[in-house]
């Protein structure tokens, strides 16, 4: 029976942060499931850069359907946690459950990812005092507020997290992931 892995998202999930690591760590032989608010299809989005703007644009994504509502996620069933960007962290940072789950990883210093506005579900969980953590850069001030250190990077470790700034970054944080579970697999 393989590991899992869950990944923490929802509606407005950035597609490229979701994807990625989904088939990223099935490749590497994890069973990974979609954990969101409810059990149900959901919607992602695509967020672009253009010349000009101030900030990222964004478009419709592909649906995918969840495979557990957080509230029904015991968190010894998996391994580690991915908490990939877009819109999402901005309203399940609100959900107990998904707090919970946060917490259960860090107590119990396993393997978590978080890319882009992930960082935002960790503030809101109590999870990053005296922690360093990348993130979309206009983060940085919610990271210090949380009481953590921002680095501008593309695959910052700081013990059981592995952070990065966003898509682009999938690569680097990917690896760095793959090699921190390979680490804890022993």
């Amino acid at each position: 029976m393989a590991d899992k892995i869950l990944i923490l998202t929802g509606d407005a999930a950035e597609t490229l942060e979701v994807f990625y690591p989904y088939h990223r760590l099935q490749e590497a032989g994890y069973e990974v499931h979609i954990g969101a608010p409810e059990k149900r299809k959901l919607q992602f989005v695509v967020h672009d850069f253009v010349d000009g703007f101030d900030t990222y644009t964004e478009k419709p994504g592909h649906t995918w359907d969840a495979d557990v509502a957080f509230a029904d996620v015991d968190p010894d069933d998996y391994v580690a946690i991915v908490v990939p960007g877009g819109r999402a962290p901005e309203y399940i940072r609100n959900n107990p459950d998904a707090q919970r789950i946060v917490r259960h990883f860090f107590e119990k210093d396993a393997p978590v990812a978080a890319t882009c506005h992930g960082p935002l579900l960790l503030a809101a969980s109590g999870v990053l005092n005296g922690r360093t953590t990348s993130a979309y850069p206009e983060l940085a001030i919610d990271v210090t507020t949380a009481g953590g250190v921002f680095e501008d990077g593309g695959a910052v470790v700081d013990g059981n997290l592995v952070s990065a700034r966003a898509w682009p970054d999938n690569g680097t944080w990917m690896k760095a992931f793959l090699k921190l579970l390979d680490e804890r697999r022993g």
